[in-house]
């Protein structure tokens, strides 16, 4: 009966919407691996990569799709290190083009000694580094690290810092110029609104765009639970403002266990999240000025549903002016993992939902890429992670596709020549090559050819620079 529920339910609600084309869904990977908490981020190609933990033995596990399945799941911790996960936390994930970086944090959570670290792959998950730790953090305890990139594709990494004495409870960010290897010292991102703590068991959110980041997270300014961010526009150096995001007035004794999720698109950060403020569970989206410090609107994401009783754990993606947004909820007492879609979100989103699934769903999330759509879910009843991909029909911008400059190298890692492609003309280009220490090691006035020599450099990371009259690109990459 609840298979034909699930179809009826899908059917419907394409045909009400009809904007995202379904493919069946599918396990990622069998229920031996687990199924805790799945994240998900894409390669240079547009890939699906997912993490997730297994709480049994407190483990990491990494997979992606290779074109035609999803790959045997990889352990990421080493036998020293056991990780924090359970269904509403854990590890997380973040890529540029082919780079990646999954942030965890070590166990037990109330040790000091026991800090965040972070994973990173140079060639889109095929092999992990040896993990990272970031920084020294003194006697204080962490917890909840989240991760995002710049526009350079290094990592900016926030987690939530407390005293010894398990209070001060805040959110913290630093980050790293050299891809991983290295990180600053953290800078506090919350106590905005007369605050001094924030909800200590809420995980948080930072995104990335351009210069500008925001720190989301649930405050706790004497039991009022609701929303906020802190803003940086310098490139996640500083956060001297912040402001409330969601102010629902939630007072509550006790904690939800639940955090935000966010994007930015131009000046508009979109964040969504859940709140009891109303009496039920019901999740919202954010809509707000950055530069103002306003939020223009604060909506429920379904309003008054019928049957509908509880809504939690919501995540959101966009592409351009592309938006999607997935939760969990119940309604009629049974399970369900909507998702609201637009392909313009300067049109608002729908009023009725698509269902990607249903029953024994506990959290999700969801990326997109080039007119695709990717969602995954942890499912209790199989014990897996469940996954399931769409398309849909990009909305026309009138823009010419030249009127953005694109650039891109491969193969990478590369052994001997390297290729660079863009939509601009790069003959008269000035081309430069640094190591790790800032040396420069190939120098070529003008390039000419779309290829570039690399075959005497010994193995090793580098960084290309690329620079002509009217535009300046770094791009990373591998000698193997």
């Amino acid at each position: 009966m609840k298979n034909i529920l699930a179809i009826l339910l899908i059917v419907f609600s394409l045909s009400a919407s009809a904007q995202i084309t379904w493919t069946p869904s599918m396990n990622i990977s069998s229920n031996s691996f687990s199924n805790m908490h799945p994240r998900i981020a894409l390669d240079r190609a547009g890939n699906p990569m997912m993490v997730w933990g297994r709480m049994s033995d407190e483990s990491v596990f990494f997979s992606k799709w290779n074109g035609t399945m999803f790959t045997t799941p990889i352990k990421l911790n080493p036998t020293w290190m056991t990780i924090a996960t359970a269904s509403w936390q854990g590890p997380d994930i973040a890529s540029h083009g082919d780079t990646v970086y999954v942030v965890v944090k070590r166990t037990p959570e109330t040790s000091d000694t026991n800090r965040i670290f972070i994973f990173t792959s140079f060639n889109g998950g095929v092999l992990f580094n040896a993990p990272v730790e970031l920084g020294f953090i003194a006697d204080s305890i962490s917890r909840f690290p989240t991760v995002t990139t710049d526009a350079t594709g290094n990592p900016i990494v926030a987690y939530m810092k407390f005293n010894a004495m398990f209070m001060d409870s805040r959110w913290v960010v630093l980050k790293s110029t050299d891809f991983g290897s290295t990180f600053s010292s953290d800078v506090k991102a919350s106590g905005w609104g007369n605050s001094t703590e924030v909800c200590d068991c809420c995980p948080g959110a930072i995104v990335s765009s351009g210069n500008t980041s925001a720190m989301l997270y649930r405050d706790n300014n004497n039991n009022i639970r609701d929303m906020w961010t802190g803003i940086s526009n310098d490139n996640a150096t500083t956060f001297p403002v912040g402001f409330e995001i969601g102010n629902n007035n939630w007072m509550l004794m006790s904690c939800p266990s639940s955090g935000p999720d966010g994007i930015i698109i131009g000046d508009t950060l979109y964040s969504t999240f859940m709140s009891g403020g109303s009496g039920a569970y019901r999740t919202y989206l954010s809509k707000s000025s950055i530069s103002t410090g306003v939020v223009s609107s604060m909506t429920n994401l379904l309003g008054s549903a019928p049957g509908l009783s509880q809504q939690n754990f919501p995540r959101i993606a966009a592409d351009g002016t592309a938006m999607a947004i997935v939760w969990k909820q119940v309604v009629s007492g049974e399970a369900q993992l909507p998702i609201l879609f637009s392909n313009d979100i300067s049109n608002g989103l729908p009023a009725i939902y698509d269902t990607v699934d249903i029953d024994d769903i506990t959290n999700a999330d969801v990326a997109m890429s080039n007119g695709k759509l990717f969602v995954v879910w942890q499912d209790d009843s199989s014990g897996t992670v469940k996954y399931r991909s769409g398309t849909y029909t990009q909305a026309t911008t009138g823009m010419s596709e030249n009127s953005e400059f694109s650039f891109s190298v491969y193969p990478n890692p590369v052994s001997s020549t390297l290729t660079l492609q863009s939509n601009f003309d790069l003959s008269n280009a000035a081309v430069k090559v640094t190591n790790l220490l800032g040396e420069t090691v190939l120098l070529q006035n003008h390039l000419r050819t779309s290829s570039l020599d690399v075959m005497s450099l010994s193995n090793g990371v580098y960084f290309l620079q690329v620079k002509t009259d009217t535009i300046f690109f770094n791009q990373k990459f591998i000698k193997q």
